[in-house]
């Protein structure tokens, strides 16, 4: 695919020629290519990514149609929003390494979560989307309604009521370029998060009822129907950010399909890549090279499959500014 690249892409093509770093610019010549050729892409997101703002570079990824569905942990899909709504609050801790217990519990006792060298505000972020979140959830209790946890929180994304904490520029939010083009969002083990910590207390406190929020098994379900839908022709790729449920639940979609459910003709994801620094030792899944993949009946042994094992916080943000032309 001839393309006018940007300063960034030509800094990587005449830089990046060995060893992970052209691990990297051969994903993103692979990712471009799929895309090229009528391919859709999955994204995966694992670890704190939206902690790291990869906001700045994924919205802009989903706002040019460059990424058509996304699989997320529950932190990563409340953290994004947490973000646009209590920025001036976080607090970052460049000497995190050097912190002795009591630091920590003085962060603790500040209402202070840390996550590596970031820490976010209780009140400011957890608190301020708990309340327009619960007004969601028991609004869609009292018409007898059920969502999944994404549509819950585009809901109140778009319903404008959070625009008077903003505090970076919208275009900068995933989620909210996400809940403009209503794209679909996997998030296996939602409950894994704060906001699913925080439905389970209402819970049994007995105010909500368990079945309001859609479980992660009708997750599957409704990405098998829209894999059905969307894996003809070039088919969808798969590009993984870290490992752990957000990646291997949804990729196991293709070996449930003709393994458990017997359909035939079901296509194999038609791109992988997987930016990564866990290794293979010690049965690690999120470390094991894509060809592994393939015993699994995910990949085929054709499918163009990459692994960079690096930093996703410096690697994601180059593919993508490789695959947006910048």
């Amino acid at each position: 695919m001839s393309t006018q690249r940007g300063p960034i892409s030509q800094f990587m093509e005449k830089n990046y020629l060995h060893f992970n770093a052209a691990s990297m610019v051969d994903a993103a010549k692979g990712y471009e290519d799929h895309l090229a050729a009528g391919g859709k892409m999955l994204i995966s997101l694992a670890g704190a990514m939206s902690t790291a703002e990869l906001g700045i570079s994924l919205a802009e990824m989903i706002r040019q149609d460059k990424v058509a569905i996304i699989s997320c942990t529950g932190a990563n899909l409340e953290e994004d929003v947490m973000n646009l709504v209590a920025h001036s609050h976080y607090k970052r801790v460049p000497n995190y390494r050097d912190l002795t217990p009591q630091d920590e519990w003085e962060l603790l006792e500040n209402h202070y979560n840390r996550v590596t060298d970031t820490c976010i505000p209780e009140e400011e972020a957890f608190r301020r989307l708990q309340s327009h979140l619960e007004k969601a959830w028991k609004d869609a209790e009292a018409a007898g309604e059920r969502y999944f946890p994404h549509e819950f929180l585009y809901k109140v994304v778009l319903s404008g009521d959070l625009e008077q904490y903003y505090e970076i520029d919208p275009k900068n939010s995933w989620i909210l370029a996400a809940a403009e083009k209503n794209i679909p969002i996997i998030v296996p083990g939602w409950e894994d998060s704060t906001t699913g910590n925080i439905f389970a207390s209402y819970v049994i406190k007995g105010e909500l009822n368990v079945h309001t929020v859609k479980t992660g098994i009708e997750y599957m379900i409704y990405l098998t129907e829209w894999y059905r839908a969307n894996s003809g022709g070039k088919g969808v790729g798969f590009f993984q950010i870290g490992g752990g449920i957000a990646g291997d639940f949804p990729i196991c979609v293709v070996p449930m399909m003709y393994q458990d459910l017997e359909w035939h003709d079901v296509p194999f994801w038609s791109y992988f890549c997987q930016i990564s620094d866990s290794t293979t030792s010690f049965g690690s899944y999120s470390g094991a090279v894509p060809n592994e993949k393939i015993t699994w009946g995910k990949l085929d042994t054709e499918s163009p499959k990459f692994i960079v094992e690096s930093d996703a916080t410096i690697v994601a943000p180059l593919i993508f500014a490789w695959v947006l032309g910048q």
